[in-house]
């Protein structure tokens, strides 16, 4: 029998960590026209670096084995390099509603590739699940992304926050195996550092190094707050993923536009309107629709 506290703490760890998606993402909003979007997620990931140096040099060694490094390093780059390079160049020219539905695709994708590479059953349960937080957030952000219209470039940013998501989504499957070898806070403290490299290269490409980068006070503060935000959820989503299914952690992926459009009422007064509460039940009916205990999905699911 499982303890009573086994699907729950897994579900809170990736509740917090799409809190703070959806936290960054506003912040990230705030922020982006004052720099590139490389040279933003290097200064991002340099201090979710030193968020966690800390807790690992606090912690036990972990030795990775030779043949782990580069697979982690490549799945660091790919979550932390690529998917929020997209998603910066994306938040460039739609606007965030716009970007936070289309990111929205991400638990459905991922739940596609668990159940195509056999990672975990697609019962009907954490399909309707899935769909319904999709739905959900349309609910709340589909009046807004709708005002914004759709120029005719924008397909470009809103394909690059698809490829985002589609990334993200393959990094959630792909870490599992050595999320059973290794801890989470050593992983992912490797990862991140790893990205580091990778977009100090993009980022060199637009200047980063030949001048200290200018924000205004209100940036900085910015910038130092989506930091923290990635080292400490990136640190609470590898655990979760670790502990349970990749689509029971990145279903609640959903909770970050919902995150974002409560700060964007408290911060920015922007209203609520029912479409947006609806939004809310479905997205909270959805969260209970795909953590339902299903006996045989259990036995089939790996532990």
């Amino acid at each position: 029998m499982r303890p009573p506290l086994a699907g729950v703490l897994p579900a809170a760890a990736a509740a917090a960590a799409g809190i703070l998606v959806g936290a960054a993402i506003v912040a990230t909003r705030f922020v982006i026209h004052q720099t590139g979007p490389a040279s933003l997620a290097l200064l991002r990931y340099l201090i979710g670096v030193c968020c966690l140096l800390p807790p690992v040099l606090l912690s036990a060694r972990v030795r990775f084995a030779r043949r782990d490094l580069v697979p982690i390093a490549l799945l660091g780059i790919a979550q932390f390099g690529i998917l929020i390079w997209l998603m910066n160049f994306g938040l460039r020219v739609i606007s965030s509603g716009r970007a936070a539905l289309i990111f929205a695709t991400f638990p459905l994708l991922t739940m596609l590739l668990a159940a195509g590479l056999g990672h975990e059953r697609l019962t009907l349960a954490k399909t309707l699940g899935v769909l319904a937080t999709i739905a959900g957030v349309g609910f709340a952000l589909g009046e807004k992304a709708a005002q914004q219209g759709s120029a005719a470039h924008h397909w470009i940013g809103e394909l690059a926050v698809l490829a985002s998501a589609l990334s993200g989504a393959v990094c959630s499957v792909l870490y599992r195996p050595y999320l059973r070898k290794y801890p989470a806070l050593q992983m992912s403290a490797f990862a991140m550092f790893a990205s580091v490299g990778f977009l100090a290269l993009l980022a060199a490409g637009e200047g980063f190094f030949g001048a200290w980068p200018r924000f205004t006070t209100g940036g900085w503060l910015a910038v130092f707050f989506i930091g923290v935000c990635s080292g400490i959820g990136y640190y609470l989503w590898l655990w979760a993923l670790g502990h349970t299914t990749p689509t029971r952690v990145t279903v609640f992926l959903a909770l970050s536009p919902v995150t974002a459009t409560g700060l964007g009422a408290a911060f920015l007064a922007e209203a609520i309107s029912l479409m947006s509460l609806l939004g809310l039940a479905c997205v909270v009916l959805g969260l209970w629709l795909a953590h339902r205990q299903d006996p045989a999905a259990s036995r089939g699911a790996a532990p």
